[in-house]
């Protein structure tokens, strides 16, 4: 896809409303010896970061305990959003509880109370792009 002058950059809403409202993500991580690891997700996004769960013992934990670095990117490839940045396991009790609220109002499932981590991905560039080529391919950059 090229940048074309006639069209115009996706806006961040559209982005947002992607990141917000996919029922699927994919996740992808490193594995220590530097092999790909991609593996489907939950998720919500809020706050300007994505967060989700996963097992402790979970390849995708084990690699981002040694690799924070990672990609999101929620199941639609037609319209694509492309998350790029780095995970933390979140503890903060407050943040934790409004993890749990949105997720729950999401998904049906309750977090609250979960012995498995938290993880925030905060970004560092988002790529949107579509298929039908309405608008230009965009990035936005955050500070880290």
């Amino acid at each position: 896809m090229m940048f074309q002058k006639d069209k115009n950059s996706l806006s961040w809403a559209w982005a947002v409303d992607h990141l917000s409202k996919a029922r699927n993500y994919y996740l992808s991580t490193t594995r220590s010896n530097g092999r790909p690891h991609v593996m489907p997700v939950w998720g919500v996004w809020l706050d300007r970061a994505f967060y989700f769960s996963t097992g402790r013992r979970s390849r995708k934990s084990r690699n981002l305990s040694i690799n924070p670095n990672c990609t999101v990117c929620p199941e639609n490839a037609s319209e694509a959003v492309i998350l790029e940045g780095t995970a933390r396991e979140i503890r903060e009790k407050s943040l934790l509880n409004r993890f749990a609220t949105v997720y729950k109002r999401k998904y049906d499932w309750d977090m609250s109370g979960s012995k498995e981590p938290i993880y925030e991905v905060r970004p560092q560039v988002i790529f949107g792009i579509t298929e039908n080529a309405h608008a230009n391919p965009t990035r936005w950059r955050f500070d880290s």
